[in-house]
């Protein structure tokens, strides 16, 4: 079984060899000396950020949960669906939870959002950018707005862009102590396993969020091995672009052979969102002939209860998935559509 279910890269950035070398460099018998700093300066540089103000965690899900015990007591304000570990972490902690439930048409009302955050003054106002699952895009008009709404109720803002990078669109983003953007090199840069989680904001935010830092927050190999691929940039934008073009590839397939029987969202991530009882049918036909996609059985939001999310994969493996979509519509499609 194929799994495309997770969004993660199809391929590793480094080859074997290098991963061996950097292995075998790596003297993980010893702690962490100037590694991690390394990696601060080579994520900087690459991603033209401030290095003293990058921190790096155990995957993005880390920052999610340090972020909920050091800011505030108040409620947690999230969208609904959104990255499940919101909910799970506030739980964890005994926090109150407020979800604003999208609309019918898998939109949200961000004019609720605004009514929220005035009367509810959550201590955290948390999304994901673009938005997972559905891998729509919030406008910017909303993002400065929730903003500058959020400092006014002395909130933290925090963006989680884990797919960031796939965003055609450059984007200008609010600033200041209540601002807080996650992301992370599990995505793009083909790097989940490695669980490396990236946090920046103001010296100010950085220092309450550090507060509660581990001693060596990353393992020594993990380090390495980002550093050594951020260190070559010409090649790690390469390897974006690839990710990104398979993006583009899974989403041709589905709108050309599909695309006007099968309703699915405009995506600005590494997967594709499909909702409906053909799109639940297909699924299930994709599962059975050896790929495994995201399906949400288990969720109680009605927006997930017949949907259906795709993951990248290899290119040929996409190809193989547009062969089972044909075979799809000529064996089953065409033949409940007469009936």
């Amino acid at each position: 079984m194929i799994r495309i279910d997770k969004n993660e890269s199809p391929y590793r950035a480094l080859t074997e060899k290098e991963i061996a070398k950097i292995a075998i460099d790596t003297q993980f018998n010893q702690y962490a000396e100037n590694e991690y700093q390394d990696l601060q300066e080579s994520y900087a540089i690459f991603n033209q950020l401030d290095p003293t103000l990058v921190s790096f965690a155990n995957g993005s899900d880390e920052w999610i949960q340090k972020s909920i015990i050091v800011l505030g007591n108040g409620p947690i304000l999230t969208f609904d669906p959104d990255f499940v570990m919101y909910d799970v972490y506030a739980k964890q902690f005994g926090k109150d939870i407020i979800k604003l439930s999208s609309n019918e048409d898998f939109t949200f009302d961000y004019e609720e959002a605004y009514k929220q955050i005035k009367a509810l003054r959550p201590s955290v106002f948390i999304f994901s950018q673009p938005n997972n699952p559905f891998g729509v895009l919030h406008p910017s008009e909303f993002i400065f707005k929730a903003a500058e709404l959020m400092k006014e109720v002395n909130g933290y803002f925090i963006l989680d862009e884990a797919y960031g990078e796939f965003v055609d669109e450059l984007t200008d983003y609010p600033k200041g102590d209540h601002v807080i953007r996650l992301r992370t090199l599990s995505k793009v840069y083909g790097l989940a396993g490695l669980r490396i989680g990236v946090a920046t904001s103001t010296r100010k935010t950085m220092d309450l969020l550090d507060s509660i830092a581990h001693p060596y927050p990353l393992n020594t190999f993990s380090l390495n091995v980002a550093v050594h691929l951020l260190n070559q940039p010409e090649r790690l934008k390469k390897f974006i672009e690839l990710n990104r073009s398979l993006s583009r590839q899974l989403h041709s397939i589905f709108k050309e052979e599909v695309g006007d029987i099968i309703p699915m969202l405009e995506s600005h991530t590494n997967f594709l969102f499909t909702y409906g009882d053909d799109a639940m049918d297909l699924g299930n036909y994709i599962i059975e002939n050896g790929f495994l996609p995201r399906m949400y059985p288990e969720e109680d939001s009605s927006a997930l209860k017949k949907a259906v999310r795709y993951s990248i994969a290899k290119e040929d493996e996409l190809e193989e998935i547009r062969k089972i979509i044909q075979r799809w519509r000529d064996e089953k499609w065409s033949s409940r559509k007469n009936v």
